[in-house]
């Protein structure tokens, strides 16, 4: 069968798809493009200096972060974009992480989860455009910032023209920029922009020259070389103006990134003073004032350290309040390419993330990690980015100075100015851009069919900017030919229908708000609406509040139908296109949770979306006029219509029986999983780790042999040494330095003996730990064993610190007697993931299984526990038995799950963990072990009961068979001493929600078999 991106005629239905687009907001053929200042590569994807072109049609790229990789589900994917595209967003950039697909140097592998040809084609479906970010390097809080672990072993500088860092980049730019190429939309697809590097903005002083144009020319070259042919664009880590047009090895369009606000969520409430940007676009005309105005990241949400305060307090710091302020701030500059990180974060399963964060990759983002859409941010997008859609002046209006003075009557307010012709947009906000008052103001308006006025014009009213809060008012806006003299109240959408012309406007609650339109003719059909009606103009004034006003302004059809709504209800309102990059006729309704798509097919509609309640959908426009059948998920639905047109049904939630299994009245069975601290354990099969010098570059052994994990070719989970000696029999205390990265733990042994833990804390990278060692005898052999929690490697944000080559594994050891060091001399032995770069599970990939006993026999994968080769033991569970002193346990289970189809039931495991500080184990505080859990085979879970602050782990359909067996596997490692028992566990329903996504695939990996060579 052939891809999505070879069917005929693909590349001429989308010109007639923007074509139509263009006709529905009014573009004029002087909007078209403007000739490149080059040899230009394509026709397809163009720009100039104020917005980019697609097919000839001039475009605002509202775009969301979303990551595949952090979703492997690839039935998933169309849910995330559909969501995206319900937002209004007509745009999606994603990273690709290199550690993924080149696990082993020399062998690429992009299969299965790992293919992206499953998201562009699911990209394409929704009509979503995409902006394809391939590194090499991509930070985005991934294990060692997207590079494999086998780059700790080389020795050139990363990031830089060192000839072996260049080499090692070949082979993956090469593979996956066929692969990009591939899909670009000039072969039919949806990618229509290509960033090479990312935040090359900030290097250490021994770094010359920096930016280095012969390392940025060669990352581009590699992707021309690999047959990408569309604009390149940059991503400035701040405005420094670095590779724009002009400068050395230049991109297309320049762009750079901003998170103003910073990460501090445990003080979600306070913005503190100078960080809204002000010379934003002051900075973009000295430096590419060719380019439009491209924020490539802007801040969406927040990561969230080991240890943070958790996701729900990252909501508040970046949640409506801050996309108000701080996004119309970026309109205010004339951006045009804006692209919000994240809209969607999705999960670190495997080992992915890097050692700063968590499981959880939530970020705070508009969707939940679950895909829930239910934040508020996400409706407050959507009003925003609707609004650009049906704008086009915007995109070539002129930017005026922000004045406090000029454009309204308050000096506590700064008000910028953009005129296109006369069309205008005020975006007004607090001075003081983390004001809580309350201030009353009007605004000055010049060149309206009444003049130069103050509005509202009724003399007892004024306007209201209250506390974080910021709009954009119009002037002189053209809706479908009639004209919009102002609107104090927002634009949400607005669409000409033959027969009807519906504009939708929002306020703030409680606040007063007026437009005025040069239209006579006035009807009330809901609400308190004030009104001046004369020849030639009608001017309403109403107070913004949960009570709808709908006013008819007009002497004959067609009449201009206006909503005025205050924002909360305004949330439930969509506006629906009918094709992929298609405006031209959309379906505007109110209709609750979620609307994903609506198709008008002679006089019938069919609705698809999204309920969690029982819910009277209002069809205000788009429908046929002579409708005769409706569906909602492809069921029909009896409808009513009024003397007005619009359609309303009442579309029942048909609430299911959900049962889900109780987790600790299931049959598990338990596997210790250390054996290697038991008498007489043979590990000859293990690796010798007998380097005597690293292939490390950053950091000099202070160990005999190198015991760095990656010079073994160990980059990800668990890492076991077994360090055997002689004793002396006058060694009294071992000293011992591991390296984990933050909140990483590790545990020793002598022989059975168990010496103690580094516990673990959230800022740790590495630890020291002092233990007193049981009487030794004299000429009588021994054994370390030392268990280290490798947390992900470090990124390499700053090019010339190296950290990504932070090493893992064991820095340092010493044993003392008196004070005297006098260390026996050791043998050591490594292991971490079977195979190490020669990984077993390819369809999970190089990171998802560590060290540990079952994980190098794949215990943890489907159809283990039947396995008789392994003494398995009846158990009641990691709650109930836990395990019975320090050490690792394997837990495992079966059970079933019967969800019905034409649900999203999003599910969660959930640990309980008390704040409770009585410990009876070593080093106060709470008591610390460490949980992984594997679903199915997949690692979905890494619990850190000391650390915190995760305890809940959503795990997606298709990784969980929602209709039939699940294999849930446990470890469990106790870093104290005493039973460990885990407090609580449990499998939770987050939400039930009837949908219209689509059927969910198990996604089959790999199952369990005996793995030859397993030790």
């Amino acid at each position: 069968m052939k891809s999505l991106f070879e069917l005929v005629g693909a590349v001429a239905l989308a010109c007639l798809a923007v074509g139509a687009q263009a006709r529905a907001v009014g573009y004029s053929p002087s909007d078209f493009i403007k000739p490149y200042k080059r040899e230009p590569l394509q026709d397809i994807v163009t720009w100039d200096e104020n917005s980019i072109f697609v097919h000839g049609e001039r475009i605002f790229l509202y775009s969301a972060e979303f990551h595949p990789y952090r979703l492997p589900v690839p039935d998933l994917y169309l849910d995330v974009f559909q969501k995206i595209k319900a937002m209004g967003y007509n745009g999606v950039s994603f990273y690709i992480d290199w550690a993924l697909l080149e696990g082993k140097p020399g062998t690429y592998r992009a299969e299965g989860v790992f293919a992206l040809e499953p998201f562009f084609e699911a990209a394409q479906k929704a009509g979503i455009y995409l902006l394809a970010r391939p590194g090499p390097y991509i930070n985005a809080e991934v294990s060692g910032g997207g590079f494999p672990g086998w780059l700790q072993r080389i020795n050139g500088t990363l990031r830089t023209r060192a000839p072996d860092f260049l080499e090692a980049t070949d082979l993956y730019i090469a593979s996956v920029g066929k692969t990009i190429a591939a899909a670009q939309i000039t072969n039919g697809g949806p990618i229509i922009l290509v960033q090479p590097e990312n935040e090359y903005t900030v290097a250490t002083s021994d770094i010359k020259p920096f930016p280095d144009a012969v390392y940025m020319q060669y990352v581009e070259d590699q992707l021309r070389d690999a047959g990408i042919v569309v604009p390149l664009i940059s991503n400035d880590a701040s405005a420094k103006g670095y590779n724009a047009p002009g400068q050395p090895a230049p991109v297309d369009i320049y762009g750079h990134d901003g998170y103003p606000l910073g990460f501090d969520c445990a003080n979600p409430t306070t913005w503190p003073d100078g960080k809204l940007p002000t010379d934003w676009r002051s900075l973009h005309m000295q430096q590419s004032p060719t380019t439009p105005y491209s924020i490539v990241e802007f801040q969406g949400g927040s990561f969230d350290p080991w240890g943070g305060p958790g996701w729900d307090k990252c909501s508040v710091l970046v949640g409506p309040e801050f996309e108000r302020v701080f996004y119309k701030n970026l309109y205010s500059f004339g951006m045009t390419v804006f692209n919000i990180y994240m809209t969607f974060g999705g999960t670190n399963w495997g080992n992915l993330g890097h050692p700063g964060g968590y499981t959880s990759y939530d970020y705070a983002a508009a969707i939940r990690e679950d895909r829930r859409v239910d934040r508020e941010k996400y409706s407050e997008q959507k009003l925003q980015a609707n609004f650009f859609k049906v704008s086009p002046a915007y995109l070539t209006a002129s930017r005026g100075n922000a004045s406090t003075t000029q454009w309204s009557t308050s000096a506590d307010l700064t008000v910028t100015p953009a005129f296109d012709g006369t069309s205008g947009f005020f975006v007004v906000r607090h001075s003081k851009y983390n004001s809580l008052a309350s201030t009353s103001y009007k605004l000055k308006i010049p060149s309206t069919a009444f003049g130069n006025i103050t509005v509202p014009q009724m003399n007892d009213t004024s306007l209201t900017i209250t506390g974080r809060d910021s709009k954009v008012h119009v002037s002189n806006y053209n809706i479908g030919g009639a004209t919009l003299v102002y609107s104090t109240a927002e634009v949400f959408t607005w669409h000409k229908y033959a027969d009807r012309t519906v504009l939708i406007v929002y306020g703030g609650p409680g606040e007063t708000h007026e437009l005025a339109l040069t239209v006579t003719g006035y009807q009330t059909i809901e609400g308190d609406v004030r009104t001046i009606a004369t020849r030639g103009y009608t001017v309403l004034n109403w107070k913004s509040d949960s009570s709808r006003k709908v006013v008819k302004i007009g002497v004959s059809e067609p009449y201009i139908y206006v909503y005025l709504l205050d924002r909360n209800s305004a949330y439930g309102y969509w506006s629906v296109d009918q094709g992929p990059h298609d405006s031209s006729s959309p379906v505007i309704l109110k209709a609750g949770y979620l609307m994903r798509d609506a198709k008008v097919s002679g006089t019938e509609l069919a609705l698809t979306g999204d309920m969690n309640a029982t819910t009277l959908i209002e069809i205000v426009g788009g429908a046929p006029k002579n409708l005769s059948k409706l569906t909602f998920n492809g069921e029909e639905h009896t409808f009513s219509k009024d003397r007005q047109g619009v359609i309303t049904s009442k579309i029942d939630y048909p609430r299911p029986r959900i049962v889900i299994p109780q987790l600790n009245s299931l049959n598990w069975k338990y596997l210790d999983t250390l054996p290697e601290i038991q008498p007489g354990y043979d590990d000859s099969k293990w690796v010798t780790a007998d380097l005597a010098q690293t292939h490390n570059s950053l950091r000099p052994l202070t160990t005999p042999t190198s015991l760095y994990s990656s010079d073994y070719g160990f980059h990800t989970g668990t890492l076991l040494y077994r360090g055997h000696f002689t004793s002396s029999g006058a060694e009294k205390t071992l000293t011992l330095t591991t390296q984990g990265g933050s909140a990483f733990g590790a545990s020793a042994w002598l022989n059975t003996t168990f010496l103690g833990s580094w516990r673990g804390y959230d800022a740790a990278l590495n630890g020291t730990s002092t233990f007193p060692l049981p009487a030794l005898s004299s000429g009588k052999p021994y054994v370390l064993t030392v268990v280290i929690d490798n947390m992900g490697l470090d990124e390499d944000w700053t090019i010339g610190t190296e950290t990504m080559k932070n090493p893992r594994g064991i820095l340092a050891y010493a044993f003392n007697n008196n004070n005297n060091a006098s260390s026996p001399s050791m043998r050591w032995k490594m292991t971490g993931n079977i195979g190490g770069e020669d990984y077993a599970d390819l369809s999970r990939g190089p990171l998802n299984e560590g060290g540990l006993f079952a994980e190098r026999h794949g215990l943890h994968l489907p159809g283990a526990l039947p396995s008789s080769a392994y003494a398995w033991k009846s158990s009641a569970g990691p709650v109930v038995d836990g395990i019975p002193g320090p050490g690792v346990g394997f837990f495992g289970v079966e059970f079933d799950l019967r969800i019905p189809t034409g649900y999203d039931v999003p599910l969660s495991f959930v640990f309980a963990n008390s704040s409770s500080t009585a410990d009876p184990g070593e080093g106060g505080g709470k008591r610390a072990y460490r949980v992984q859990i594997y679903v199915n085979g997949w690692q979905y879970g890494k619990f850190v009961s000391n650390v915190g602050p995760q305890t809940k782990f959503p795990v997606p359909e298709g990784i969980l068979n929602y209709r039939g067996a699940n294999y849930l596997a446990v470890t469990v490692w106790g870093l104290d001493g005493g039973v460990t028992r885990l407090e609580g566990l449990e499998l939770s329903v987050d939400g039930v929600i009837w949908s219209g996504m689509g059927e969910v695939g198990f996604v089959e990996g790999s199952v369990y078999a005996e793995r030859e060579g397993a030790y």
